[in-house]
């Protein structure tokens, strides 16, 4: 099973910045009002644009139970995200998470 079902620790530690066609309304599948709108072409989560960053769909505590209320509609930043990886061993860090077994 993986990690990332209870972690969240990617959720609550980056900006994520996708393309406004990834919008319901503009025939993607992120819902509307979940992201705000940095350029004409550019759209950020909502939460992640704050400092400590925390994305508005992120439910639960980080390292413990936390889960995406939006996983089947996520932007594709979050789709791309590995588990294990250098990114994903920095934001488990920043909240104070050992790196998962087999990463560096």
């Amino acid at each position: 099973m993986s990690h990332c079902a209870s972690c969240g620790a990617c959720c609550a530690c980056f900006r994520v910045d996708f393309s406004v066609h990834e919008m319901e309304d503009m025939g993607g599948s992120v819902p509307s009002g979940l992201a705000v709108e940095l350029t004409a072409s550019t759209m950020r989560l909502r939460g992640t644009d704050h400092s400590p960053p925390r994305c508005a769909a992120l439910t639960g505590r980080v390292g413990q139970k936390a889960s995406c209320g939006i996983y089947e509609w996520r932007p594709s930043p979050c789709r791309e995200f590995e588990e294990g990886s250098e990114a994903c061993t920095r934001a488990r860090a920043r909240h104070q998470l050992p790196p998962l077994d087999g990463a560096a």
